[in-house]
């Protein structure tokens, strides 16, 4: 009996020592119970929850862009329209993002639109100025089809500079709103708007009044000039597409759509139904769609 007895001593005196090795690993990596990972204090004080970097819950938008983010030629021909914009408007039947992530009531008092019709990459920096100063749990910015919309394809915004002022832009915003989120739309593509909008005759002569002459300048002109033409917009928008993507993801609260709207095949019935290249009602509600998907989500667009 006694010598049983402290081999049930040994072996419960190894248990005590095996439980106390755990224990003091389970310290070093940070490891609980329950199979939380994260680091835990090694001084004895409770370490605060860590704030997540993306809130798929914003309690307040504003946005910066151009003249799609406004709703322009989407109620009227040739003038804004941003009660339907995709990202702050208020009309019931485009349910903006603000609309869906806050609510009616809320979208009206907690959101704000500087973007600017006409505008280019070159001016948001004055416009994240703005947009700072409202310090929104969530900005959305869309901006880039005005760089490659010019009177000739000589005159598009070089990718570099490009570049430096969407650079320019983000250290603007980080210099005053440090934790806002940032939703960025990629550039549509210019050339499928040219393609569907030049089936509607009337759109063709609003056209003609300026509208993105290096894309949809001589709609019908398939000869090689005219093509080499498009294909040039078109690379330059992909290459925007590539400077948006890159630089929102050197920022950890930034979202890039991962080309969800360069990707998007807009119809007929979401363009606008005076100029068939602006979206219309219909088409800020898809983009108001793309945005909310892609902002509720859990990882960024692949």
């Amino acid at each position: 009996m006694p010598e049983r007895s402290s081999r049930r001593r040994a072996r419960g005196a190894g248990a005590l020592l095996a439980a106390a090795a755990l224990a003091g690993a389970a310290a070093l990596t940070g490891c609980s119970g329950d199979g939380d990972a994260s680091p835990r204090s090694t001084a004895g004080a409770r370490s605060p929850s860590p704030t997540p970097l993306w809130d798929v819950s914003p309690a307040s938008v504003a946005a910066v862009g151009d003249s799609i983010t406004r709703g322009f030629d989407a109620c009227s021909v040739l003038a804004d329209c941003p009660e339907v914009s995709w990202a702050t408007g208020t009309d019931a039947g485009v349910r903006s993002l603000a609309v869906r992530l806050l609510g009616p009531s809320k979208a009206a008092s907690h959101s704000w639109n500087h973007a600017v019709s006409g505008a280019r990459m070159a001016q948001l920096p004055e416009q994240m100025v703005m947009a700072a100063k409202e310090r929104p749990e969530l900005l959305t910015v869309m901006i880039g089809a005005n760089d490659a919309c010019r009177d000739s394809v000589d005159l598009m915004t070089p990718p570099a500079d490009f570049r430096s002022s969407f650079e320019a832009s983000m250290r603007q915003l980080r210099a005053s709103a440090p934790k806002t989120q940032v939703y960025v739309s990629s550039v549509p593509d210019l050339k499928r708007l040219w393609s569907t909008g030049r089936e509607n005759p009337l759109g063709k002569q609003i056209w003609k009044l300026g509208i993105c002459r290096s894309m949809l300048g001589d709609a019908d002109d398939m000869g090689a000039a005219a093509v080499a033409r498009r294909d040039a917009v078109q690379e330059r928008v992909v290459a925007y597409n590539e400077v948006l993507r890159d630089v929102c993801a050197r920022d950890e609260r930034c979202r890039y759509d991962g080309g969800a709207v360069f990707d998007y095949r807009f119809t007929g019935e979401q363009l606008s139904e005076w100029d068939w290249f602006h979206p219309g009602r219909d088409g800020q509600a898809r983009l108001a769609e793309i945005a909310y998907r892609n902002v509720r989500a859990a990882a960024p667009p692949a």
